[in-house]
């Protein structure tokens, strides 16, 4: 009889594994709820991290366990990629001048631009970036939650004052067919810094050449 009431007595008693899975998750929650200022945003990673931040060392699988078994989870950002090229009007549209040749002889000969887009947790932003052929460099870049000819000029601006006190004169400017490029203002500003524009074939990057199913974006 002796041995059946120990038995009993060993079952009430929670187990160290049960005692210590309580604590995470108390500490999983507050973790969780105090994320990004009460949006609850955190998933398992990043409360793995922050609770060894914060000297409680746990694996993360031990975190994504009791995550489900608590019924949280992590914010997961829309996973559908915008669309950044509307094509401009074809008319007076430029010629090709590079023909996938992406190579320059020396710095300020040719510029290639182009709009991509990045995932964050507030969701897709876009992203326009001036890059020189030669050295490879970005020249300028400009970041915001829109398409409009301000995102592409902005890029281009930070190029030009990169380059302010070197020669840019005839440099060939080559961009995909988006309406961004296309725009008088863009179309403008070139003129002023004495470039010369270029237009790449349908479905290609103007920074690689390849077309758009092959190319690769990090997200």
């Amino acid at each position: 009889m002796s041995s059946y009431y120990y038995v009993k007595k060993r079952e009430a008693e929670p187990t160290a594994r049960e005692i210590r899975d309580a604590m995470l998750e108390e500490k999983i929650m507050e973790v969780w709820k105090d994320s990004r200022k009460g949006r609850e945003v955190y998933g398992a990673r990043k409360i793995w991290l922050e609770l060894n931040r914060q000297g409680i060392p746990v694996a993360r699988c031990t975190v994504e366990r009791l995550m489900r078994g608590l019924g949280i989870s992590g914010v997961q950002p829309g996973r559908k990629r915008p669309r950044t090229t509307v094509p401009g009007d074809p008319a007076g549209r430029p010629s090709d001048l590079l023909e996938r040749c992406f190579d320059a002889p020396a710095p300020n000969r040719r510029w290639v631009a182009d709009i991509t887009y990045v995932l964050t947790v507030s969701g897709w932003v876009c992203t326009s970036f001036v890059m020189d052929l030669c050295s490879r460099r970005i020249l300028g870049w400009q970041v915001a939650d829109h398409l409009r000819s301000d995102l592409a000029l902005g890029a281009l601006e930070m190029a030009i004052w990169a380059r302010l006190h070197e020669k840019v004169g005839g440099l060939v400017h080559h961009s995909d067919r988006g309406v961004q490029y296309t725009s008088i203002r863009y179309t403008e500003r070139l003129e002023e810094a004495g470039a010369v524009r270029s237009v790449g074939s349908k479905g290609g990057c103007p920074l690689t050449g390849q077309s758009w199913g092959t190319r690769r974006t990090a997200a």
